[in-house]
């Protein structure tokens, strides 16, 4: 039997991880999510941010990183400038301090298609699985462990479902991207 809440599961996870993608985007305010993604090379491996600093927020346009080890400091300046964040650290031994400037029109423009980019890759992630739990429902129905009503109100569900995550990612972009366009 096609597992529905897998489909559901899985869709949502894709929602779960646009939105953590979103957070990343640069909006002008400073939020920690904004270094959440970066990833220092460390010890010889690549780490998150948050296994060698803590990250604040003390301004609504600064966000300060407190490298816990010394040595790690240039590795994580080093992961700052070569992130696409556009942003220049300032260092005073082990804080890292990221200004966030006014970000320009042009600027604003890229940031909302990077999020409508981002959206598009969500819905076709969401939309690959509900193919997926289609063909898995048609293949029970081929195999004749299923009939073609229980396909019908299992397909109907997984469109359901995919319908209202798809909104979700819908609505999201449209709230962020109004985010990004205000001044």
């Amino acid at each position: 039997m096609v597992d529905i809440n897998d489909v559901e599961k899985r869709m949502k996870a894709s929602v779960e991880n646009f939105k953590h993608n979103l957070a990343g985007l640069r909006t002008g305010r400073a939020s920690s999510a904004l270094v959440d993604n970066l990833r220092v090379e460390v010890y010889g491996s690549m780490m998150p941010i948050s296994q060698v600093a803590s990250v604040n927020v003390p301004e609504p346009r600064m966000i300060s990183i407190s490298v816990w080890d010394k040595e790690n400091v240039s590795a994580v300046e080093k992961a700052i400038q070569t992130s696409n964040l556009g942003l220049n650290p300032n260092t005073e031994g082990t804080v890292i301090r990221l200004n966030l400037p006014q970000l320009t029109e042009e600027r604003r423009k890229e940031l909302a298609k990077a999020a409508n980019s981002n959206a598009e890759a969500t819905r076709v992630a969401i939309r690959n699985v509900r193919r997926d739990g289609m063909d898995a429902g048609k293949k029970e129905e081929k195999d004749g462990k299923m009939s073609k009503d229980v396909l019908a109100g299992v397909s109907e569900k997984i469109q359901k479902l995919t319908d209202s995550y798809i909104a979700q990612v819908d609505k999201l972009v449209a709230d962020k991207e109004k985010e990004i366009l205000t001044v």
